[in-house]
């Protein structure tokens, strides 16, 4: 390896490095609090790492990995969404009857395997990386194994998991079997220079099976709101972030380099796809009274906006991928950090009816969570109007009218729902609210400082966008 491809990689080494220097710490048997800082850091230096490759890029790593601009840009979204979910982890686990130490470890592995899915470019690195990710998260989900729903929810994850690795395998090889090799490049030139076989669009079916259960889209979309309920708060945020970013960047690399949008047999499944998430995720989560499950179901149905981005197959489709995703994580994060600072060591702020009356007793985190669901629902002047907007303006320049018609649509049924929990946090008085218990200041004040920051992104991107879209259309595929 030379010295470009190492600094390249730079931070996916930062990244696997913290892990075993983690675990050398839990050795040491350093405290929670010692280790939880310890690996705050080693994320602040992975993201910094981001800097030394601005000027190398594109740059490929051997056949198995394309660093470009778009793939920094993921690494950088997947690093931040661990450093996040790191902050919030202490107060969340400090409190809880398993030893959190570990915890870390499969959290910088998780981070990895999302990073190594977003410059993939090959299948040996692409299935990799989303090994590394799909293990690490079976212990996460499953983490506090004492939980009603806890275990319950990992065996769940790992079904779908062995299902999803199952069809994606199948998938690779009928692909190999059609193209004669595992490069994207390569099958890029196979695919210009032949006509499309049935091997082939039976292989990419079966991979888009595979990555579906991975993205939780309707009709594979079985289980999501039971693992969403089931996992630690922390991990349902990251669930619900980074590894969908890491496989919808690996899955766009993919369709790119193969052209994989000039087959009406994919374009038309994806439609389907599309429109159903949209439909059936929205629907499902009118009847939620559990906000981790209608949090579940809405991610289900962003995907399906997503997806109206991702089919138009044009020069500007990694720009509103990669916005869309920017506006989601921020938005998820906001929300997911309010619920993680109301749980408590016996349960998790999971009932809609924790949060009556909230506004009253805590008017800061109801404005946050307010705030997120504003830009969950597309509201105007908050970032999920204008990462809509975006989805909207690409699927609509290449003639996509009818997933543009039921975007809107099905938008306008999500408004229920996420107004629901709004008007729950203003119903009722203050007296319905139990005192909070005495917290970790700290980490405490360190928890809200992100929330604030976070709140603030997402009215900014909803006002003056021009900046973040600026940088987001200079991103480009290799």
């Amino acid at each position: 390896m030379s010295n470009n491809d190492f600094n390249s990689l730079m931070p996916l080494m930062v990244l696997a490095g913290a892990s075993v220097l983690v675990m050398l710490l839990i050795v040491a048997r350093l405290s929670h609090r010692i280790i939880q800082l310890a690996s705050l850091l080693l994320f602040v230096i992975a993201f910094a790492s981001l800097l030394n490759i601005r000027e190398m890029l594109p740059y490929q790593v051997g056949s198995l990995f394309m660093v470009d601009s778009f793939g920094a840009f993921m690494i950088g979204l997947i690093i931040f969404s661990g450093l996040v979910v790191n902050v919030f982890s202490y107060i969340y686990f400090q409190e809880k009857e398993e030893g959190p130490r570990e915890y870390y470890v499969l959290l910088f592995l998780c981070t990895l395997g999302a990073c190594v899915l977003a410059v993939s470019n090959h299948f040996v690195s692409a299935f990799l990386g989303l090994e590394i990710l799909t293990v690490g998260l079976y212990a996460l989900i499953a983490y506090l194994r004492k939980r009603n729903h806890s275990i319950e929810a990992g065996i769940k994850y790992l079904v779908l998991a062995a299902f999803s690795s199952a069809f994606l395998l199948f998938g690779m090889a009928l692909v190999y079997l059609q193209t004669g090799t595992m490069s994207f490049a390569g099958m890029a030139h196979v695919v210009a220079t032949a006509n499309v076989q049935p091997f082939l669009l039976i292989g990419l079916g079966f991979m888009l099976v595979g990555l579906g259960f991975k993205l939780a889209v309707v009709p594979f979309h079985m289980w999501t709101a039971d693992v969403y309920q089931g996992a630690p708060v922390p991990v349902t945020a990251f669930i619900a972030t980074a590894s969908k970013g890491g496989v919808v960047a690996a899955l766009l690399r993919f369709f790119v380099a193969i052209d994989g949008f000039r087959s009406e047999q994919l374009q038309m499944v994806m439609i389907a796809i599309a429109i159903a998430s949209m439909i059936v995720g929205n629907l499902l989560a009118l009847r939620q009274k559990n906000i981790k499950r209608l949090l579940a179901y809405s991610s289900i149905a962003h995907l399906g906006y997503l997806l109206v981005a991702f089919i138009p197959g044009s020069a500007v489709v990694p720009q509103a991928v990669s916005f869309y995703l920017l506006t989601y994580f921020t938005t998820t994060f906001a929300a997911f950090g309010v619920i993680t600072i109301l749980s408590r060591a016996e349960s998790d702020a999971e009932e809609l009816e924790h949060y009556k009356a909230l506004f009253w007793k805590h008017p800061a985190l109801a404005g946050i969570l307010s705030v997120a669901m504003f830009s969950l629902a597309g509201i105007p002047l908050t970032a999920g109007f204008t990462g809509k907007f975006y989805v909207l303006t690409t699927g609509i320049g290449q003639g996509f009218w009818l997933l543009a018609v039921v975007l809107v649509l099905s938008s306008v049924v999500g408004l229920y729902y996420y107004l629901r929990v709004i008007t729950t946090m203003f119903a009722g008085t203050r007296d319905l609210l139990p005192e909070p218990p005495a917290r970790y200041p700290v980490f405490l004040g360190i928890s809200m400082v992100v929330l604030s920051v976070l709140t603030f992104a997402l009215i900014w991107l909803g006002i003056y966008p021009d900046a973040v879209i600026g940088v987001v259309q200079g991103l480009q595929l290799k």
